[in-house]
């Protein structure tokens, strides 16, 4: 089965758009969403019907979490504190319906899915060894698929070492059997390694490989709909400089 793979879309429906058409004819046989689909962005309600009607089979971010009421937003910055209001204001019955069914975790096809890390489902950063290392001791499946922090990464377990590795775009990276596996395909919507393309991947568990893809959007059409719905500044600047 061959998976596309994303996560962090942020409501930002130029950036998925681009991605799902940029997508088609990959062979991906099915579309697994890693949390935060909404938050950021000013289009939550498009982005969480796009998904649905994709048969999308998702998890919850904490953004998702903080727009259905499910967390409180206490432990936000200001910037995410205010989307996640105006988001909350603007999610219709659906759309939160939809959100609301999404669970913390779960197991497809042997791979566990969830949006931080399995320690903490919604808030963890998978970036240190430490937060890695917790990860897999809880990490049941020979291999995970995690998002949250917005940047692409392959993390290895092999005879307790732990590789780290950043993917470059276009790159089929061989995942070792027999070795646990975690990966990210970064942010569709938001993201954070200075690449302002969109991020997403390719996961193969058939033939055992990941690819990550990077996809030019209509940055600008999305930081027109964020200033439009009067969200914060800073959330239209930083996705031109992929911040």
């Amino acid at each position: 089965m061959r998976v596309l793979l994303l996560s962090d879309i942020h409501a930002n429906l130029p950036a998925l758009e681009a991605v799902l058409a940029d997508a088609e004819g990959c062979g991906a046989e099915t579309l697994w969403v890693l949390g935060d689909t909404v938050g950021y962005g000013a289009d939550p309600n498009a982005v969480v019907a796009r998904l649905r009607d994709a048969g999308a089979v998702a998890v919850l971010g904490n953004h998702d979490a903080a727009a259905i009421g499910r967390i409180g937003i206490d432990a936000f910055n200001p910037l995410a504190a205010a989307a996640a209001r105006w988001t909350a204001s603007q999610l219709a019955p659906d759309a939160a319906a939809w959100l609301s069914s999404l669970p913390d975790v779960r197991e497809e096809h042997g791979v566990t899915l969830c949006h931080g890390s399995l320690r903490q489902p919604l808030w963890e950063y998978l970036f240190t060894e430490g937060a890695a290392r917790a990860h897999f001791e809880r990490q049941r499946t020979p291999w995970s698929a995690v998002g949250h922090t917005h940047i692409p990464l392959l993390l290895v377990e092999r005879a307790g070492q732990l590789d780290l590795l950043r993917p470059a775009p276009g790159a089929r990276l061989e995942l070792p059997a027999g070795h646990r596996v975690c990966v990210n395909p970064g942010s569709v919507g938001q993201p954070r390694d200075g690449d302002p393309r969109a991020a997403y991947a390719l996961l193969d568990l058939a033939e055992g490989w990941f690819e990550l893809r990077r996809v030019p959007y209509p940055v600008a059409e999305a930081q027109r709909r964020i200033r439009a719905a009067g969200l914060p500044e800073p959330l239209a600047l930083r996705l031109g400089i992929g911040r």
